[in-house]
């Protein structure tokens, strides 16, 4: 009986490699998938902006150029004010992000900590901002930058984006997972409540701040409807709308640059892909830590 129990045992563990092992084979295959479905779309960008038109329009796709055409950065840079686009666009996301990181702080700290009567209603309505689009709102947010005499300026860019409802629910949620026993020992201390936010909080939900800036980043340097809007003159034009300027008809033949616009895409994409390999050791935790509560 012993022997039996012995090779019983000894072809149970082996099946428990041999399932551990598809396991893992499984895992790494989907993985692998999964990050090809990922990443080919930006290697192909990268790999358009450096090939001609005419390769670009092969019937056979090049997985890799004949030959690496750099200058149509060069086009790029040089073809209309695409450097002030550079410029209006990192201005309008500095000032989303000053406003949306003022606004989400205090009001997350209001609605975690803050006492006052209608606190859960005005958090309820703040929850139902997140569910309406733009696209909604736009006409009368419009008319009231034009009545104010904010269309095609930075302030009518940024206005209407630095408050933002997702911003004041991840402080929230990360502000109420931080005991009170730290905010009274604060307070003992003499801290007021401008001090106990950025002295206690702040500092404990570092991750979380770097995780909803870098997605106000990308929002804001990614925004297309609203600046499309906004800003008809050239003197305000950003990246996104840039992009859609490097194309070109001629003669109705539709005729397009390619190339150039990937090289566009490049360049527009570079600083939030830079950002994004700084902070990503910081997203995981803050999402983990604003889903505690």
């Amino acid at each position: 009986m012993s022997a039996n129990t012995q090779v019983n045992a000894k072809e149970r563990n082996e099946l428990a490699r041999r399932n551990r092992i598809i396991k893992a084979a499984v895992q790494w295959v989907l993985a692998v998938i999964v990050l090809l479905i990922i990443v080919f779309p930006i290697y192909w960008m990268l790999i358009s902006s450096v090939k001609s038109q005419e390769e670009i329009l092969l019937a056979v796709p090049t997985f890799w150029p004949r030959e690496f055409h750099f200058e149509n950065y060069l086009n790029v840079l040089s073809r209309g004010n695409f450097a002030k686009y550079y410029w209006n666009t990192a201005v309008m996301t500095a000032g989303i992000l000053i406003g949306q990181v003022v606004t989400g702080i205090f009001a997350g700290y209001g609605f975690s900590k803050g006492k006052f009567k209608g606190q859960n209603v005005c958090f309820m309505i703040v929850l139902g901002a997140l569910m309406i689009p733009l696209q909604v709102t736009f006409i009368p947010l419009y008319i009231m930058m034009a009545n104010w005499g904010l269309s095609d300026t930075f302030l009518g860019l940024i206005l209407p984006s630095a408050v933002s409802p997702y911003y004041i629910f991840m402080l929230r949620q990360s502000f109420m997972a931080i005991d009170d026993s730290y905010i009274d020992a604060a307070k003992v201390d003499g801290l007021g409540r401008i001090g106990i936010i950025t002295k206690i909080l702040v500092p404990m939900c570092k991750s979380t701040l770097f995780t909803v800036t870098l997605v106000t980043f990308t929002d804001g340097w990614n925004n297309y409807f609203w600046p499309k809007i906004i800003a008809r003159g050239e003197s305000h034009r950003v990246l996104t709308i840039g992009l859609a300027q490097l194309q070109n008809t001629f003669a109705g033949n539709e005729t397009m640059n390619n190339h150039e616009i990937m090289a566009g895409a490049v360049l527009a994409v570079v600083p939030v892909i830079i950002l994004f390999f700084i902070f990503q050791k910081y997203m995981l935790t803050g999402y983990s830590k604003a889903a505690m509560k």
